[in-house]
């Protein structure tokens, strides 16, 4: 029988590396499964026409590393001062080699155990733990699975006809084999308007076609909707050059000689159309593939069957030591926050090996411990969120702690998700805090750059900042007490004595003396 690893990770890209770094540190028993040839052999493909959307910020006129953080969407987190991307390039939006070139190094430098050309094709289980076979018949066994994999198959939505378009995944890179062709491209997401951007110059009509209106990052400040990098199509649109943005529901796609025939059902009136096309692209979303799971071990899915249902500890909620790792924990915050890119789950990982240590190796999540005084945690709160990365990028996901014990101690935890407090024995404490950073409760309501809109919400003493600032939420047995909000800032600069420093040690001091 194959020998077998305590964690068993499917998935050499940023996210398998992430929890690889820390397993490998902790020095834990781990080993890393890559179908490609390197580590990080999916930056060799995608995205499909090389330019990433996750910034790349070198100068920020800042000499502290974790500030630093906040501004670089590509690294991971080591102790190596070397290993950061912004050392690779200092493009803005970097080429998808150069990210590729990193992974490779990190894995390297770093001595990580990464098994290459090793698909994944199977996944049993038995009573010691997880069985992988891979695509050369050789079995892999691990006590503990961590599929780290991102998105294994493209989601095509349940449209007649939609077999016969052609997946972003496959579809050429050539502007010249669109010359004068009339081309549909399903979906109003990055990849579509990226893929539309990219043939511009050569096809004859481009039309976008999606059920819902776009929704633009810069409002919601979900970066997984339209980025601003990727919007020049819209001018396109709304200039008059024979391309569209269609809102509606694709009733069908037929194949009629040598065009496709879309009939189209208009969300904003009640008409339908027929339009042809030369070519069909589906740029509709991934998906996890859980084919290769057994009937035993196959995790339950969820939101159009595209991603794992997962507890607060990113574990499957039906199959027991099955955990995943990056953007297929996205579930957990789908459109919302940053569970989906590496600046957000590489602080997610963390928080994931911190999980494994308690729960597997006897080791209790790291905390500082202070006196229950209200000068020394408004220190505290105020020191973390003036330079914190973890929950400036995790903003509303992840939070720190602070326990109050009855002989007048506090423990100061970092960089938990507020779900797992709520759900593990530390929300179930008498009394503790959360600290975390929020935009205002419906700031994606009103366009930011709309200045009565915006003049209107600020009179309004009923609602929220809008922009992102720090939230002290005060518990009992998981119940909020008491909620503090301060205010906003333009620079990030919470330590002003007046607008911080006295409404957090008001807050704090009552509810100390009740701890």
């Amino acid at each position: 029988m194959p020998e077998i690893v305590d964690y068993l990770i499917i998935g050499a890209g940023p996210a398998g590396l992430q929890l690889g770094y820390f397993l490998h540190r902790a020095g834990r028993d781990y080993l890393i499964l890559e179908a490609g040839e390197t580590a990080g052999d999916f930056y060799r493909d995608f995205p499909r026409h090389r330019q990433m959307i996750s910034i790349n910020k070198p100068h920020t006129g800042w000499d502290d590393p974790e500030l630093n953080l906040r501004m670089d969407w590509n690294s991971l987190l080591s102790d190596d001062p070397d290993l950061l991307f912004t050392r690779y390039t200092e493009r803005y939006f970097p080429h998808a080699d150069d990210y590729l070139r990193y992974l490779q190094d990190f894995a390297e430098r770093l001595d990580l155990n990464v098994r290459t050309r090793t698909r994944a094709a199977r996944v049993a289980r038995d009573e010691v733990g997880f069985a992988v076979t891979d695509d050369s018949g050789n079995v892999h066994r691990g006590r503990r699975l961590i599929v780290a994999t991102g998105f294994s198959a493209p989601y095509l939505p349940p449209v007649p006809g939609i077999e016969l378009a052609e997946p972003y995944t496959e579809v050429s890179v050539d502007p010249e084999d669109f010359t004068d062709q009339r081309v549909l491209i399903i979906g109003k997401g990055n990849s579509a308007f990226e893929t539309a951007d990219a043939i511009t110059e050569k096809a004859a009509v481009i039309h976008l076609v999606g059920p819902s209106a776009i929704k633009f990052a810069w409002r919601t400040h979900f970066i997984g909707h339209l980025r601003a990098v990727n919007n020049n199509f819209l001018d396109t649109y709304q200039l008059k050059t024979q391309n569209m943005v269609l809102d509606g529901v694709i009733q069908r796609i037929e194949r009629q000689g040598d065009e496709f025939v879309m009939t189209l059902s208009y969300a904003r009136r009640d008409k339908v159309v027929r339009l042809a096309y030369d070519r069909v692209i589906a740029c509709t979303g991934f998906k996890l593939d859980s084919s290769i799971f057994t009937d035993e071990c196959r995790p339950e899915l969820a939101i159009n069957d595209r991603f794992p249902a997962l507890t607060s500890e990113w574990e499957s909620v039906n199959v027991p030591d099955l955990y995943f790792a990056g953007t297929l924990t996205q579930v957990r915050d789908f459109k919302k926050y940053t569970s989906a890119f590496t600046h957000g789950f590489r602080y997610g990982i963390r928080a994931l090996w911190h999980m494994f240590e308690s729960r597997y190796e006897g080791v209790e999540w790291p905390y500082r411990g202070l006196s229950a005084k209200p000068d020394e945690l408004t220190d505290a709160v105020l020191g973390r969120i003036n330079r914190t990365s973890a929950l400036w990028q995790q903003y509303g996901f992840l939070c720190d702690l602070v326990t109050v014990g009855p002989d007048g101690t506090a423990r100061y935890y970092e960089e938990m998700p507020l779900d797992y407090v709520r759900e593990s024995d530390f929300g179930r404490a008498d009394r503790y805090f959360t600290v975390s950073l929020e935009y205002g409760r419906g700031h994606s309501t009103i366009d930011p750059f709309d200045v009565e809109a915006g003049r209107a919400w600020e009179a309004d003493p009923s609602l929220d900042d809008r922009y992102l600032h720090p939230v002290v939420r005060h518990y009992h047995r998981g119940q909020v007490l008491a909620e503090l909000r301060l205010k906003e800032d333009i620079c990030n600069d919470w330590s002003g004595e007046e607008d911080y420093r006295v409404p957090l040690r008001d807050f704090l001091a009552p509810k100390l003396v009740e701890a």
